[in-house]
């Protein structure tokens, strides 16, 4: 249900602001993004699944959190990272 390491690097090195560029929140709501649609196709199959689910919407928070953060710090930012990933808001 986890992304695979390589998987990881990827999203790491197309969302980076900077070499070696792992924190920032493009970065991790890449990854989250990812995460959440990984555990998505998960749910299709396993419909009563509900401890991962609880993870899943915990995700989906710390994801809605770390996208408020990067509006306020800039709203390009913000805009463009959302059309890259294809998240609807």
């Amino acid at each position: 249900m986890s992304i695979t390491v390589e998987e990881k690097n990827r999203l790491i090195k197309e969302f980076a602001t900077k070499e070696g560029d792992t924190g920032s929140p493009e970065v991790q709501i890449a990854i989250l993004t990812s995460r959440i649609t990984t555990l998505t196709e998960h749910f299709k199959t396993h419909k009563k699944d509900n401890h991962s689910r609880r993870g899943l919407l915990m995700m989906v928070a710390q994801r809605r959190k770390l996208l408020d953060y990067a509006r306020g710090k800039s709203e390009e930012r913000y805009q463009d990272l959302i059309k890259r990933l294809g998240i609807r808001r």
